[in-house]
């Protein structure tokens, strides 16, 4: 009898161990987008960083709708970490449309690279500026999307509106397979280059991407200053022989207010020691460097990356003063 209790005992014991175990480890998520663009596969070596690295936090990557879910999935505290463009962040701590609330726990831990907005016209259409929209058929994104706001604003700049085109509110995969069966001429997609998406449309539809004039990116600019100018290279997509100028706004990665400053500082930390690992797994992850780490952020930064960035020797922008 006394053999069985010292079992049951030692067995308790060990069971209890496991689990203390298990408790000590800290699972986060980070919301990232479709398999198509840029968020997922970024997210993807991100996540397999961290945990190659990080022994007691383990970290899952969770596909999303990009930029305007991923707020709300941040803002309603469903996720720890997530991908979105810095224009989609600042509209979600104000409750600006197409957010209805505002979330006052969104914090920056990097701010990563351009992303450019990819106006695709079928060829076939002749369409070289944005004053030839009138009256096409215009893909514009999913409804209260990021890529539906950006549109909007090129053709508020442009003094167009919806009404003036026939248009449709789809994501993108829905957006490439008319453009291939000519059943729209435009479609816009706003992502890091190159985009696996637009590439394979490419392969298959006889496309090009419409260059704006400079004079219209400084309007654009002056009215909405979360844009900058940017091009995508000659040659990064099948057709394209010309750099295209286009608008651009920044990818961040932001986390919730609430994931304590150590599991922050943590993952800034590591993100950064360890970037060449991550700049493999993307093209548009090449951009990524600790001197950009916080240009163009429009919302606070999080106590934990901001311990990082001050050890070395980073200029923390205070909020309101943030760096373009």
């Amino acid at each position: 009898m006394k053999r069985i209790v010292i079992f049951l005992t030692t067995t308790l014991f060990f069971a209890s161990s496991l689990t203390g175990s298990a408790d000590a480890k800290t699972f986060l998520s980070i919301a990232t987008g479709g398999t198509g663009g840029t968020y997922y596969p970024l997210g993807v070596g991100i996540a397999d960083t961290l945990n190659r690295h990080l022994d007691d936090i383990h970290v899952s990557v969770r596909l999303g709708d990009a930029s305007v879910a991923n707020i709300n999935l941040i803002g309603t505290h469903q996720v720890e970490l997530a991908f979105a463009q810095n224009d989609i962040a600042y509209w979600g701590t104000k409750g600006i449309k197409p957010f209805k609330e505002a979330f006052s726990n969104i914090r920056v831990i990097a701010s990563l690279y351009p992303e450019n907005v990819h106006c695709i016209a079928l060829k076939k259409s002749n369409i070289k500026s944005i004053s030839d929209f009138l009256g096409k058929r215009v893909s514009v994104g999913e409804p209260a999307s990021g890529i539906q706001s950006n549109v909007a604003a090129l053709l508020d700049v442009a003094g167009l509106k919806f009404s003036n085109m026939e248009t449709e509110f789809l994501d993108f995969g829905s957006t490439a397979q008319r453009l291939r069966n000519g059943q729209i001429d435009i479609g816009f997609a706003v992502s890091g280059y190159p985009t696996r998406s637009v590439s394979d449309l490419a392969l298959t539809t006889d496309i090009e991407l419409v260059s704006f004039e400079d004079a219209f990116l400084d309007s654009l600019i002056s009215k909405y200053p979360f844009f900058v100018k940017s091009v995508i290279p000659s040659g990064t997509y099948k057709g394209t022989n010309t750099d295209i100028r286009t608008p651009a706004v920044r990818a961040l990665l932001v986390c919730d207010a609430a994931t304590p400053d150590d599991i922050i500082y943590r993952v800034t930390k590591i993100f950064w020691k360890n970037i060449e690992e991550i700049r493999m797994v993307h093209e548009k992850a090449k951009l990524l460097t600790l001197e950009t780490a916080l240009d163009g952020v429009s919302i606070k930064v999080h106590p934990g990356a901001a311990k990082f960035y001050v050890e070395s020797g980073i200029v923390v922008p205070a909020p309101g003063k943030q760096r373009e």
